[in-house]
C-alpha cells in the first residue's frame, strides 16, 4: 500500500514538476514513509476503491456505444492492464508507448490495429482525466499512427450480375440485391423483420450504429426478388432473412459472410464480402453526381469524412475531367 500511495502522489504531481523534480520527490517520499505503517483503511483515497474499467465501460454504454464496441474496449484495456502490472494512475507515457511497441513486435500486428488500440487507450485515459482520477492523460503525447492508405476495390456491374446469376436460392439473390441497392451494413440487414419492409414505397427502417434510425431505399429489382423470396417461405419467423434449414432461425452476420465467400469462390470473384457492397454503392452514387451530403445520409454516417473514405472516385472520370478542365 505504501508504494501505491507514493505512485499516486507522484502521478498527481507529474504535470507540475520536471523529471528531475519528480526524482527528488520520489526520494523524499521513500525516505519519509519508510517507517510508516500505511494500510488501505487509513489511506482513505476513493480512487483505491474504484473499478476504473467497469466505470469506463458503463460510461460508454450510456453514451450509446454498441455492445460490439464495448467488448472491443474491454478486451483491449484488459490486455493492457494485465501486461502493465501497475495501477492505471501510475502509468506513464513511456509505459504505454513501450506497451504498444512491444505488442506490435510480438504479435506482428499491423499499423491500423495499433492505431485502433491507441484510440481506445486515449479514450480511456481521457475519461480518467475528465473524471479527475488522474491529473493528465499520459496518452496526449502518443500521436496517431501513420498508416498506408490502400485503394479499396469495388464490385463492377459485371461482377454484380455474375453474382446474381450464380445465386442458387431466392434468399441469397434477395440478400445481394438488398445490400447492393441500399448500401446498408450487414448488421442492419440481419436485424430486419418482414414488417420493416414497405414494398409500396420501396423503403425500410434500419437501426445503425448507436441505435440511430434511418430510412434505406431499394430498387424495383430488389422489390421483386424480395417478394418472391418471402412468398416462397413457409415458416412463421418474423425475421426478414432466415436459415435455409429448419427450424429456420434468424440469419446471423457470420451466416451472410460465409455464404458470400462461398459464392465468390464458386464464381471466381475475389474478396466477396458484405461491406464491399456498401463501398460500391457510395462510389457509384458519388461518381454519378449524387451530393456527398445525401450519400452520407444514405449510409448513416455521422461524419462526412467517413463517407469520403468509403467512396472511391472513378479514375476514368478523373482523367476525363483533367482533359476537360486542365488538358
Amino acid at each position: 500500500m505504501r508504494n501505491e500511495l507514493i505512485l499516486r502522489i507522484e502521478t498527481a504531481m507529474a504535470a507540475l514538476l520536471s523529471t528531475g523534480q519528480l526524482a527528488a520527490l520520489h526520494r523524499v517520499l521513500v525516505n519519509e514513509t519508510a517507517e510508516l505503517d500505511i494500510d488501505t483503511a487509513s489511506c482513505g483515497d476513493h480512487t483505491a476503491r474504484v473499478d476504473f474499467l467497469a466505470s469506463f465501460l458503463s460510461a460508454k454504454r450510456v453514451e450509446g456505444c454498441s455492445e460490439k464496441t464495448i467488448r472491443y474496449y474491454q478486451t483491449t484495456l484488459e490486455k493492457m492492464i494485465a501486461a502493465m502490472g501497475k495501477p492505471v494512475q501510475a502509468m506513464s507515457t513511456d509505459d504505454l508507448r513501450q506497451y504498444l511497441d512491444n505488442y506490435q513486435s510480438q504479435s506482428s500486428a499491423g499499423k491500423v490495429t495499433i492505431d485502433n488500440m491507441r484510440r481506445v487507450l486515449s479514450s480511456f485515459f481521457a475519461w480518467l482525466e475528465d473524471e479527475d482520477y488522474i491529473v493528465k492523460s499520459p496518452m496526449r503525447r502518443i500521436h496517431k499512427v501513420k498508416t498506408v492508405k490502400t485503394v479499396k476495390t469495388t464490385y463492377s456491374d459485371e461482377a454484380l450480375e455474375i453474382m446474381r446469376d450464380g445465386c442458387e436460392t431466392l434468399r441469397d439473390l434477395a440478400i445481394i440485391d438488398l445490400l447492393a441497392s441500399t448500401g446498408m451494413r450487414v448488421g442492419e440487414l440481419v436485424h430486419l423483420n418482414r414488417a420493416d419492409i414497405d414494398f409500396d414505397n420501396r423503403e425500410c427502417i434500419v437501426f445503425g450504429k448507436g441505435g440511430k434510425e434511418r430510412k434505406a431505399y431499394f430498387d424495383a429489382r430488389t422489390k421483386i426478388h424480395l417478394r418472391h423470396y418471402l412468398e416462397e417461405r413457409r415458416d412463421e419467423n418474423p425475421a426478414l432473412f432466415v436459415t435455409l434449414q429448419q427450424p429456420y432461425r434468424r440469419l446471423q452476420i457470420s451466416g451472410v459472410e460465409i455464404r458470400l465467400r462461398e459464392l465468390g469462390r464458386r464464381l471466381d470473384i475475389p474478396r466477396v464480402h458484405p461491406h464491399k457492397f456498401r463501398r460500391t454503392l457510395a462510389t457509384v452514387a458519388i461518381d454519378k453526381g449524387m451530393p456527398v451530403e445525401q450519400v452520407q445520409q444514405l449510409l448513416g454516417h455521422s461524419k462526412i469524412d467517413t463517407t469520403m473514405h468509403y467512396a472511391m472516385v472513378n479514375q476514368m472520370n478523373v482523367k476525363e475531367s483533367h482533359r476537360r478542365f486542365i488538358g
